[in-house]
């Protein structure tokens, strides 16, 4: 998966790499998709959720440009997957997944693999995680119309955001650099995600 369809198509970055080959991608799908798991598309995880596509979520993490000492936040951890990648490249890492039966799951998987630099927490992505900010990188794994105010005010200065951005159905992935209290916006290209939706539940 990582040679073939991430490497060939640009993702550089030797720790990315190694981190989207160390973790299983199959303990973070149902069952039925297993055998679907390294192929490089996006695969249903219930609730009306999908779990990334696997060129896509290197992409973005590259683009975070991670040395291994930041804080990251990752907004709609769905299955816990990225967030899996994310503590590999990263000193800590918290998630935000709105979805009870999701998060459940995310914080088995999680466990299971003895990521203790991971906390997942049942909540508004939009709102962020104002008690643990400031954050080094925000990553959002869904695609709100525009990006939230309260996750800019929590990047910290010289902070690194990517995040899809659009109404349903194609949008496009941004990159934020924070600069004291201007933010640089980069456009990357066209994506399809799941819609980020406010609220618990």
């Amino acid at each position: 998966m990582v040679r073939t369809q991430i490497a060939a198509r640009g993702v550089r970055d030797r720790r990315v790499l190694k981190a989207m080959r160390t973790v299983p991608r199959h303990r973070f799908v149902p069952p039925v998709y297993a055998r679907e798991a390294y192929e490089d598309w996006p695969l249903p995880i219930g609730e009306g959720q999908t779990i990334s596509q696997p060129y896509i979520v290197a992409f973005m993490i590259e683009a975070l440009e991670l040395s291994g000492s930041e804080r990251v936040l990752e907004i709609g951890s769905g299955s816990g997957y990225v967030a899996a990648v994310l503590s590999l490249l990263a000193k800590e890492v918290y998630g935000i997944e709105r979805i009870g039966a999701l998060w459940q799951r995310a914080t088995s998987s999680l466990a299971e693999l003895g990521l203790a630099n991971v906390h997942l927490v049942l909540g508004d992505g939009y709102e962020g995680l104002p008690d643990c900010a400031p954050f080094d990188a925000i990553l959002v794994s869904a695609a709100p119309r525009d990006i939230p105010p309260p996750l800019l005010s929590q990047l910290a200065d010289g902070g690194r955001l990517v995040a899809p951005v659009g109404p349903p159905g194609i949008q496009t992935l941004v990159k934020v650099c924070r600069r004291g209290s201007h933010f640089d916006t980069e456009v990357l290209f066209d994506v399809a995600f799941v819609p980020m939706v406010k609220g618990v539940g």
